[in-house]
């Protein structure tokens, strides 16, 4: 699973998810991506499962590119604890990932088998995504979501 090596704090803040993201807009290593719609967090077990399901399919074929890392660590607190004691202790790393951000690329397939490929990967997402192929990223619908 993919965590840094190493951070200036330990525990961040949850912080706000509003607006456009503000790089990765445009696909820029590939052919086809997979643009967030909605705002949320992909813990790093989420983009390993895309990375496998991406992985299995594309075979040798093709290649794919992340253009997310999960570098912030969200903390829990256990169970059954009361009110008070302070943040919880770091449980997993997410990454924040905002409206119109691409989240992966892939290039070495035609569209129609690319496009099955991702669809597949975005099964593995919380949150909604949708296919774009490089120069057509302007064209997305986005709802007020």
């Amino acid at each position: 699973m993919l965590l840094p090596k190493k951070t200036k704090y330990r525990k961040v803040h949850r912080g706000r998810m509003k607006g456009w993201s503000k790089g990765a807009r445009t696909i820029a290593y590939g052919d086809y991506g997979l643009v967030a719609m909605v705002p949320g967090w992909l813990t790093s077990r989420q983009i390993e499962a895309v990375r496998v399901a991406i992985s299995r399919k594309i075979k040798k074929t093709g290649d794919y590119f992340f253009r997310v890392f999960p570098d912030k660590p969200a903390s829990k607190k256990p169970a059954e604890v009361r009110m008070g004691g302070g943040k919880g202790a770091p449980e997993f790393w997410v990454s924040v990932v905002k409206r119109g951000r691409i989240i992966v690329e892939i290039n070495g397939v035609d569209r129609e088998e690319a496009k099955k490929i991702l669809i597949g990967a975005a099964h593995k997402l919380p949150i909604r995504v949708h296919f774009v192929e490089k120069g057509h990223e302007d064209r997305v619908q986005y709802n007020n979501a």
